[in-house]
């Protein structure tokens, strides 16, 4: 079971930027899988971006393609999500995810460990 603290979360304007932090521990991560998803209020969380932990691969909801970069930091077990052009429909609580390396999204988010969500909040 691998065990996820996130930080970074925050109030920003439009048009700003965040960065957000997942640390992970508990165990080796090579052949995981480690993301983000988001979920406003009322609606499902969503995927938001993925990035395989070996290789370095990553994914990314077309809705914030080109605006968000996911990375990840081997030494610190850490990945981040780096948020720039920031809009008001981004506002959500951001979780991050750990999972085994899957093709499929929903089976890695099934398998799964999740932390425990940072809020995000853009103003318009």
């Amino acid at each position: 079971q691998v065990q996820l603290v996130e930080s970074g979360g925050g109030l920003v304007q439009a048009g700003g930027s965040l960065r957000l932090s997942c640390a992970a521990s508990g165990r080796t991560l090579s052949s995981y899988t480690m993301g983000w998803f988001r979920q406003a209020p009322g609606k499902e969380r969503e995927f938001v971006a993925t990035i395989t932990w070996s290789s370095g691969s990553t994914n990314y909801a077309d809705s914030v393609k080109g605006r968000f970069t996911i990375s990840r930091d081997n030494a610190k077990n850490t990945v981040y999500l780096q948020m720039n052009s920031l809009k008001p429909e981004d506002t959500a609580v951001y979780y991050c995810i750990a999972g085994p390396t899957f093709p499929s999204i929903t089976t890695i988010a099934g398998l799964g460990s999740w932390g425990q969500g940072t809020q995000v909040t853009v103003s318009s």
